[in-house]
């Protein structure tokens, strides 16, 4: 490029912080806006199967695999699937060696990503209101204390609820017609031997027909659980969801018939249950190309979590920074990127789809099977896609 490009990312998750990374690798300034005041304002959430082929691939661009590697525990790829008398139906063991889909906990994958950046790259406690095209192919960035910059590429990389995504589509997300209620366990094996046995090293499932249980371990003894169900958006219409009794008595309700064991989940908890309907963008979510400004990860795909969407955003934020590096002007670069990421979240949004109706049907059959093609990366959150801004 003759000159300079100004390039503003909004959002400070994954792939906002892996595209920033590689385009400061290159030399090109960026400018990362955050809406949170710092980078331990909230729980990242839970644990993430990085693969080899999305989320891999964007962090060797990035020169930060072998830290990934030395942070990431291979022995969690186990997976166990139980129907609701807790009786195991199926156990795939990590195999030694194996680094094609390692876990890795969110925060630390985003704590190493924010280490590999220039002090004053994300601009913290910066919330963006809304982007408009200008003239010429730059973009003006609305900031909500009514200050106003222009970029030659502004980048929403700002999740489900974008402020980014309004300048290049009107669809709005809507809701799934699945919630997810997260709880968690803190020192599980030594306080909650049973939910030990139960997740193992790695993941766990339980499933009977429109309802499962997921746990995932993370690091340190802790394990994140996530009560899932088919329903209405409003399923605790008259419930406090800040009373963690009231809440716990309505999902034992549920869950009645299942084995004490997976109860259990539902009883032994430390501290309260987080409510998270699940919400996806419509399949396809293109748009016609608007110059300066695109959109990466769940503001551009917003998809049910099917174990692929913090692996797309890292794509995404790797190959739109190279694709800015390697193109003479943005215009040719965001043609580039968008002409391989659309397509791309189409297909998997599509599959995602497809196994949320097999894993959630709206049949309340006791059938805990999983289809092969679904075993094992089908099951659950790995980003805050389902929270509500």
């Amino acid at each position: 490029m003759s000159t300079t490009p100004r390039i503003a990312i909004v959002g400070a998750g994954l792939g906002g912080l892996v595209c920033a990374r590689v385009l400061k690798q290159h030399g090109l300034p960026v400018t990362v806006f955050e809406r949170e005041t710092d980078p331990h304002s909230r729980s990242q959430g839970g644990t993430l199967d990085i693969h080899e082929d999305t989320g891999q691939v964007a962090l060797r661009a990035a020169g930060l695999f072998d830290q990934f590697l030395a942070l990431s525990r291979p022995e969690s790829q186990e997976w166990r699937l139980y129907d609701r008398h807790a009786t195991l139906i199926r156990h795939d063991q990590a195999v030694d060696g194996d680094l094609s889909r390692p876990e890795i906990d969110r925060g630390q994958l985003r704590t190493l990503l924010l280490d590999s950046l220039a002090p004053g790259t994300v601009r913290w406690g910066h919330s963006v209101r809304a982007v408009t095209p200008l003239p010429h192919g730059t973009a003006r960035l609305h900031h909500h204390n009514d200050t106003v910059e222009d970029f030659d590429l502004v980048i929403g990389a700002d999740g489900a609820w974008s402020r980014v995504r309004p300048a290049l589509s009107d669809a709005p997300p809507s809701y799934a017609g699945v919630t997810m209620v997260e709880t968690h366990f803190d020192d599980v094996d030594h306080r909650h031997p049973g939910i030990a046995h139960l997740v193992g090293p790695g993941t766990m499932s339980a499933k009977a027909g429109r309802r499962s249980l997921v746990m995932q371990r993370n690091s340190n003894g802790h394990v994140r659980a996530y009560i899932t169900f088919r329903g209405p958006q409003d399923w605790h219409a008259g419930l406090d969801l800040a009373d963690t009794e009231a809440v716990r008595a309505r999902l034992l309700a549920q869950y009645q018939g299942w084995h004490e064991s997976l109860l259990d989940v539902l009883r032994g908890n430390d501290g309260g249950f987080v409510n998270r309907p699940m919400f996806v963008l419509p399949v396809p979510h293109t748009w016609q190309r608007v110059p300066g400004i695109t959109l990466l990860g769940d503001a551009a795909h917003l998809m049910p979590p099917a174990g692929v969407g913090a692996n797309l955003a890292l794509l995404d934020g790797a190959e739109l920074a190279q694709a800015v590096i390697g193109r003479p002007t943005i215009d040719e670069a965001l043609d580039a990127y968008e002409s391989a990421m659309l397509p791309r979240a189409v297909d998997n949004a599509k599959t995602a789809q497809q196994m949320l109706a097999t894993l959630m049907p709206d049949s309340d059959s006791d059938d805990a099977a999983f289809p092969d093609t679904l075993w094992p990366t089908s099951t659950l959150p790995d980003s805050r896609r389902a929270h509500i801004s």
